[in-house]
């Protein structure tokens, strides 16, 4: 039986993109069962576009990678707004960042991150 993982959308970049945390994420999410809330594939989106914006030359990979994305097997998954933001509030993240957070806890499952203050804000409380 696989294990289940949130992910949130700078892991996915590092990924789809070849960041340097390329390897360490494909390590951690090795035949993991990845769920993310439905708002990752426009995250996503916006890292694509802010890369292209950066760096025009690349544009053609950038989207290809980005195109990558569908071939990921990601459960999306609904968050509820309400929790979500009263969340955020309460941990200072975006509501964006809060809303992974929110789902990691709602399913008691691992969250993969690059995010300092999203991985901190999930670690387990003593």
């Amino acid at each position: 039986m696989t294990a289940a993982k949130v992910i949130d959308a700078s892991a996915i970049a590092a990924l789809l993109f070849a960041e340097p945390e390329q390897v360490d994420i494909a390590a951690r999410i090795a035949d993991a069962t990845l769920i993310s809330p439905d708002l990752l594939s426009l995250e996503v989106a916006s890292v694509c576009w802010k890369k292209c914006r950066r760096h025009p030359d690349q544009r053609d990979a950038h989207l290809a990678a980005f195109g990558l994305l569908a071939r990921l097997s990601i459960k999306a998954r609904r968050v509820e707004p309400g929790a979500v933001l009263a969340l955020a509030i309460a941990t200072g993240l975006t509501v964006y960042d809060a809303s992974y957070l929110w789902l990691s806890r709602q399913l008691g499952l691992e969250l993969v991150t690059l995010d300092k203050q999203l991985a901190l804000a999930a670690r387990p409380v003593p």
